[in-house]
């Protein structure tokens, strides 16, 4: 065919070289605290919830009170440290000639037993110094206080509740950095080491995330796989239970032959083939298996390196074959 023909019927020529490709990969997921910076409040023996301080969805500083409880085993640990402490300040101001060494070891082991079992119990330097104050809490009362700055997620409980000790009263999550837990198909080819970028996307806002973990069992019930991702969230407008959109952007190690779909064709036999360019300026059918779909592009395989398709036109070039008088060959 002459040029003037080709371009009469839009028929282009590319030459076909192995090449990397980008596949992308779509999943649903939801946004989840970061299990590495939330912090579980919790009382550390049974108590009784005397108030609240902080309600859920609150933001709340470090040092902020969250809820105060009392416990009969605090207030008898209380009672213990303050007459310890007691006990171990007199000895120290009695002279030597007045008190044996070992005495004072025993009154000083007293205190730092005391001491330790408080903090054992939850309260922190600040909760015990108060102890020694007038303005100090009703023996057996002690508040917990936020060890990090955070948002309220969890807040399960009412005032006049006994809680078992080792329960989860609250739940802080620190929102600048969450997680995202994208859900994939279990057939799904994706390997972390070949996604070369992750992208969350809600409410017409892009995310670009990091892949941190995939599990290597899949969901009974959904059938697929947990591939979790860590992303940053500086302007707090992603929130723990938001359901997202994550798009996976992979490049495998290894190139392949790629065509658009518009140049594989049928041939009379019903096999997929090419048409290729040869020396002549005529086009030879070559046969070709079908890989993956890439978008609007395909992965062929048994076509040779270097070849020169027919990228556009492939559709006149097939049906006028199939008519007589014309011959893709120029016979």
């Amino acid at each position: 065919m002459s040029k003037l023909q080709r371009s009469l019927v839009d028929i282009e020529v590319a030459k076909i070289t192995p090449r990397h490709f980008e596949q992308v990969f779509y999943a649903p997921a939801e946004v989840k605290a970061n299990g590495y910076t939330s912090y579980i409040v919790s009382p550390r023996t049974e108590s009784v919830v005397i108030s609240r301080h902080a309600v859920l969805g609150e933001k709340v500083s470090e040092g902020r009170k969250l809820v105060t409880l009392f416990s009969h085993e605090m207030a008898q640990a209380q009672a213990d440290y303050l007459l310890a402490k007691s006990d171990w300040e007199r000895t120290a101001l009695l002279a030597r000639e007045a008190v044996s060494a070992s005495e004072r070891v025993a009154a000083q082991t007293r205190f730092d037993a005391a001491y330790g079992r408080l903090a054992a119990l939850g309260l922190n330097d600040l909760a015990i110094q108060k102890l020694h104050s007038s303005a100090r809490e009703t023996l057996g009362q002690y508040t917990l206080v936020a060890e990090q700055a955070g948002v309220v997620l969890k807040d399960d409980f009412s005032q006049g509740q006994r809680i078992p000790a080792g329960s989860e009263l609250m739940l802080l999550a620190d929102e600048r950095t969450l997680w995202v837990e994208a859900k994939l198909s279990a057939s799904a080819d994706l390997e972390p080491e070949h996604i070369m970028k992750a992208v969350v996307s809600f409410d017409n806002r892009e995310y670009v995330a990091q892949v941190i973990q995939q599990t290597h069992t899949i969901d009974k019930k959904t059938r697929t796989k947990i591939v979790r991702l860590s992303v940053e969230n500086p302007k707090d407008s992603l929130h723990a239970g938001m359901f997202v959109d994550v798009s996976f952007f992979i490049t495998p190690a290894h190139k392949e032959m790629i065509v658009p779909e518009s140049a594989v064709m049928r041939d009379a036999e019903q096999n997929w083939v090419v048409f290729t360019e040869q020396p002549n300026k005529t086009f030879l059918p070559i046969q070709v298996q079908l890989g993956k779909q890439l978008g609007d592009e395909r992965i062929v395989y048994g076509l040779p390196a270097g070849s020169l398709v027919a990228v556009k036109g492939a559709f006149f070039i097939a049906s006028e074959s199939a008519k007589n008088g014309f011959d893709p060959h120029n016979h």
